[in-house]
């Protein structure tokens, strides 16, 4: 069984930072793409970054310039650094990842549980 888990969210002041951590755990043969998605109440879940296993990022322009997304491919996790954050940015942060169980196998998507960032005064 494949578990992503989500860390590091929290109530951060306008114009602050955070960062998120997403670890991959259990048995699986490689993973390929790494993204997180966000989701505000009532909206869509939306992408925030991307990232493949060569460190290709692709981020919307809603972030371009304040997020950062990384990882460590020995230690099966991808980071978010979240830079001047604004009240707009209040959501559940979701991690996703394309993995695959065996070689040979396409991979399948998997999600985390979330993780609550609040942008407030």
């Amino acid at each position: 069984q494949v578990q992503l888990v989500e860390s590091g969210g929290d109530l951060v002041q306008p114009g602050g930072s955070l960062r998120l951590s997403c670890a991959a755990s259990g048995s699986f043969f490689r993973i390929y793409d790494m993204a997180w998605y966000r989701q505000a109440p009532g909206a869509q879940r939306d992408l925030v970054a991307g990232i493949t296993r060569n460190n290709i990022t692709n981020y919307p322009d809603s972030v371009k310039g304040r997020f950062t997304i990384s990882r460590d491919n020995a230690k099966n996790t991808v980071y978010l650094q979240m830079n001047s954050l604004n009240p707009e940015d209040t959501a559940i942060y979701y991690c996703n990842a394309r993995i695959s169980r065996r070689a040979g196998y396409p991979p399948n998507d998997y999600w985390g549980q979330g993780t609550q960032v609040t942008v407030s005064s």
